[in-house]
């Protein structure tokens, strides 16, 4: 008896404190449960979040137009080879130039890829792990958009 005494003393008063909650808590999430998309290149601002740090693509890259412009008018070179097909994903803005890291290599050179579409780009290709990833400018000069993971042939001499 003394031990159930105890143990209804014990839990009366904390059954009480779900009631309580500090100052700062945040209440139920209200609004839409689902976010409008997003606008490439658009910046967001306002709240103080991350939001409000936004940077075009276009600042961040500095391959210039004519960069591109060579890039893509280059021929496919006498002898090369397919390596194969992969899915890009965009690389980190803050390698500049044109190039994509795939397994498909294992040492840095020069090749081409080429998209489903025809278009095609001369590019570093450089040696990477997991899925393939390809520049800013060289979405950019493909003129493909930012959140596509598009599916390109790799070549290379």
């Amino acid at each position: 008896m003394k031990h159930l005494v105890l143990l209804l003393s014990l839990a009366i008063p904390l059954s009480g404190c779900g009631l309580f909650q500090p100052k700062d808590a945040r209440g139920p999430v209200t609004g839409p449960s689902v976010l409008p998309p997003a606008v490439e290149g658009t910046t967001i601002g306002g709240d103080g979040g991350l939001g409000s740090q936004a940077v075009r693509a276009e600042t961040l890259d500095t391959t210039t137009e004519a960069e591109k412009a060579e890039a893509l008018a280059t021929p496919a070179a006498a002898g090369e080879q397919k390596l194969g097909t992969v899915v890009v994903a965009l690389g980190p803005p803050a390698e500049q130039g044109l190039w994509l890291k795939t397994a498909l290599v294992t040492k840095v050179v020069e090749g081409r890829i080429e998209t489903a579409g025809g278009k095609s780009l001369t590019l570093e290709l450089r040696p990477g792990t997991g899925g393939a990833l390809l520049s800013l400018a060289g979405f950019q000069a493909l003129g493909l958009s930012l959140t596509d993971l598009p599916e390109v042939t790799v070549f290379a001499p």
